[in-house]
């Protein structure tokens, strides 16, 4: 069972619980009414309502345990756990899976063997998804196993707190070791011109703001590793961005030469290396990494 506990240090006059969780714990409007109609928050070890008053020294409980399903089909894998407490779980996710369920993949994605392994270690969770990455991208992927951790990660994310750097084997050496690359992105319409669209993204005025900060770890004859930080997490903004300077990354069909490098690599190199950000409960900085996957490792050997 998962306890969020806090003792009331400080308090005005007449707060009400709701009040208090809302501004001094930061939990959301949805969260403590979901808590309270199933009588999961405490005070002083009994069930209140919303409107109870606070006092100082008072000992606040909320079980943030509730039961749930989701319509996500559990299958045995691989899953690559690199950190792990009673609030969220990271996971290294492998090139080529989808990391949720669709019309197109209904199983063999990163949600299916999640669910899986919630199951088998007796952790009643469904998968919450706090960051997303492109099929063919590998990396780190945070998932939070309660409303709470949900939502104040969720929150850090949109407000930027969340620091994700990349890697990417992108072509030619770069004139500058490092910089900052701020081009808008836009998504054309699905028509335009003319001419229909699909996924792909442009460098446009029309766009938003996007920023990615870029540092070259390793030149080799034609080719750079460069480790990516985003400031903004826009749709392929590290691909769009680089390709945009003339280094599009290996193995990306969409804004490189990818068709034409299939025996190199099959898929664009592009790994979601390192997550910074606080523990929702704690506080904490955790800082995680993870290695690159071996299908980029034999590029880079290819390439010295």
């Amino acid at each position: 069972m998962s306890i969020l506990e806090n003792k009331v240090i400080k308090i005005e006059e007449g707060t009400k619980i709701r009040e208090y969780l809302k501004t001094e714990l930061g939990l959301s409007t949805r969260l403590i009414r979901s808590a309270s109609l199933d009588k999961r928050i405490f005070v002083n070890n009994e069930a209140v309502k919303m409107n109870r008053i606070l006092n100082v020294g008072e000992i606040i409980k909320i079980n943030l345990a509730k039961d749930e399903s989701q319509d996500i089909a559990p299958e045995k894998m691989d899953i690559d756990v690199i950190y792990e407490d009673e609030d969220i779980l990271v996971v290294n996710k492998k090139p080529f899976m989808v990391v949720h369920p669709t019309k197109s993949y209904q199983s063999g994605t990163l949600a299916n063997g999640v669910i899986n392994y919630f199951m088998e270690s007796n952790q009643n969770c469904i998968v919450r998804l706090v960051s997303r990455l492109d099929m063919n991208t590998s990396g780190l992927i945070i998932i939070a196993k309660n409303q709470f951790a949900h939502g104040m990660l969720s929150k850090e994310m949109s407000d930027n707190k969340v620091e994700k750097r990349y890697l990417a084997i992108v072509h030619g050496n770069l004139e500058k070791d490092s910089g900052t690359i701020d081009l808008p992105i836009y998504k054309p319409e699905e028509i335009e011109d003319g001419v229909k669209n699909g996924i792909r993204r442009v460098i446009d005025e029309r766009g938003q703001r996007s920023i990615t900060h870029y540092k070259v770890i390793e030149s080799f004859k034609n080719a750079s590793l460069v480790e990516c930080k985003l400031e903004t997490g826009r749709t392929h903004q590290i691909r769009v961005h680089l390709s945009n300077m003339g280094h599009p990354i290996y193995g990306d069909t969409l804004y490189g030469f990818g068709e034409e490098e299939e025996d190199l690599i099959k898929r664009q190199a592009l790994h979601a290396y390192a997550l910074d950000f606080k523990s929702p409960r704690t506080g904490e900085m955790l800082e995680l990494k993870s290695e690159l996957p071996e299908d980029m490792k034999e590029l880079i050997n290819k390439l010295k």
